[in-house]
C-alpha cells in the first residue's frame, strides 16, 4: 500500500465527491457498472446517507484522500431476504492491485456478519478476472451466470453471481441490527 497509513472508516456525506470521482469513470468507460450515466455528487451523497441508516458503507483513505469504497445494499425487497445483502467495492484506478480492495472488503464482510447478516452476494460483469480474483480472495464462491442480462457499451453483458456465507444460519434468526445504531 505504498508505505502509507491506511484508515478504514464509515463513509460520510463529505466523502461523496471522492466516491463520485472513483465511480464516475467506471460508469462512463466500463461495463463494470450497469449505470449508464454517473450519479451526481449530490446523488452520491444521498446514496451514502440512505445506505448508512441500515447498512455499512466504508471508505479507505490515506493522507486524507479517499481512494476506495465498499458498501452493502438489500439483496431483495421481500422480507424473507432480509438476512442477505448485495455488496460492491470500487477502487480508484491508480490504487489497483495494492491489496486495498481486499482489505476494505474483508472489513465490510466482518461488519455485516457482526450485524447479523448471513449471506453476501456480488454480481460481476463478465469477463472481469480482477474482480473475480478479489471476491474469491475474501471467500466468495461462484453460484451462477445471468447470460446477456444487460446491454452496455455496444454489447450484451453476462453477470456472474458470487456468494459468501458470513455466518452459520441460525435456526431462529434475530433481526439484523442497523448499521446506523
Amino acid at each position: 500500500m505504498r508505505g502509507e497509513r491506511l484508515t478504514i472508516r464509515n463513509a460520510t456525506d463529505a466523502d461523496a465527491p471522492a466516491v463520485y470521482e472513483i465511480y464516475r469513470p467506471i460508469v462512463e468507460h466500463t461495463a463494470i457498472s450497469f449505470e449508464t450515466t454517473p450519479p451526481s455528487v449530490a446523488e452520491m451523497r444521498q446514496r451514502i446517507a440512505s445506505a448508512l441508516v441500515t447498512l455499512p458503507w466504508l471508505v479507505a483513505e490515506s493522507n486524507e484522500s479517499v481512494f476506495d469504497d465498499a458498501y452493502a445494499s438489500s439483496h431483495r425487497v421481500r422480507a424473507a431476504y432480509r438476512w442477505s445483502v448485495d455488496t460492491s467495492v470500487h477502487v480508484a484506478s491508480t490504487w489497483h492491485r495494492q491489496g486495498i480492495g481486499r482489505t476494505l472488503y474483508a472489513a465490510l464482510m466482518e461488519r455485516l456478519g457482526a450485524l447479523g447478516y448471513v449471506n453476501a452476494f456480488a454480481g460481476i460483469t463478465l469477463p472481469n478476472p480482477a474482480s473475480v480474483a478479489l471476491h474469491e480472495s475474501v471467500g466468495f464462491a461462484p453460484v451462477g451466470v445471468f447470460r446477456s442480462v444487460g446491454y452496455k457499451l455496444g454489447a450484451w453483458r453476462d453477470v456472474g453471481w458470487w456468494a459468501l456465507q458470513l455466518t452459520e444460519p441460525p435456526e431462529e434468526p434475530d433481526e439484523p441490527r442497523l448499521a446506523g445504531r
